[in-house]
């Protein structure tokens, strides 16, 4: 394993085994996310029909909801006891402290997605599962431009004390591209009849929204933590 890759996965492990001691962050998105579910279950379903197109919108809004939590604490432990000042003076690549914390809010927003989706294809009749390699893409490249921008943003505001306000201000208009994408993927998906050419063509916008979210976040990861 090169240095690069040892240290994102010395800073996967380091949050993954503090999440394992009390499990903070995961219970607190998830129920979050299955409340952001219930809520509109109430004022998007009638007499056991969901309204029609509202399933799409409503996953893609979880996600963003709870994964703005969820990033809006990725960086919490380490302002405690100046930790983040003794990882930045690590004699290591800073972008490999981007990855390491970067995958370990994918593998949170997995669980939680997992459990979303779930309970949206059975509150909604959604017939999520029907193509469900194509949705998976979806989610990942969704989650991942998301995801991407979100903790470079989530670094940028540590030292700030009104983070919380600021994340999200921050967050959404570079992302809403992302999100688009992503329920009108999805929709196509969730159509009478599917339309699979559509959800291959936001799939690879979204692939392509990925890369240069990745790229720009690599490059000025370092930058931004240094001031």
């Amino acid at each position: 394993m090169s240095g690069f890759l040892k240290v994102a996965w010395l800073v996967l492990r380091k949050d993954l085994r503090v999440e394992s001691r009390n499990r903070e962050m995961l219970f607190t998105t998830l129920f979050f996310a299955v409340s952001c579910v219930l809520v509109f279950s109430f004022g998007f379903v009638r007499g056991g029909q969901a309204v029609e197109g509202a399933a799409s919108g409503i996953l893609w809004i979880t996600i963003a909801f709870s994964g703005t939590l969820a990033l809006g604490r990725a960086f919490e432990r380490e302002r405690n006891h100046d930790a983040l000042r003794g990882l930045l003076l690590a004699p290591v690549d800073r972008p490999a402290i981007y990855l390491g914390k970067l995958l370990g809010i994918l593998l949170l927003l997995a669980v939680v997605e997992a459990v979303v989706v779930v309970l949206v294809a059975f509150l909604f009749r959604a017939p999520l599962f029907q193509y469900v390699w194509r949705l998976l893409t979806l989610l990942t490249l969704g989650t991942i431009g998301f995801a991407s921008v979100g903790t470079l943003f989530s670094a940028m505001l540590v030292r700030t004390t009104n983070r919380a306000v600021l994340l999200p201000v921050l967050l959404y208009p570079v992302t809403i591209p992302v999100l688009i994408m992503g329920v009108s993927g999805t929709a196509a998906l969730l159509q009478p009849e599917p339309d699979l050419a559509m959800a291959r063509l936001w799939i690879g916008l979204l692939f392509s929204f990925d890369a240069v979210f990745l790229t720009l976040a690599f490059w000025t990861f370092e930058p931004v933590m240094t001031e």
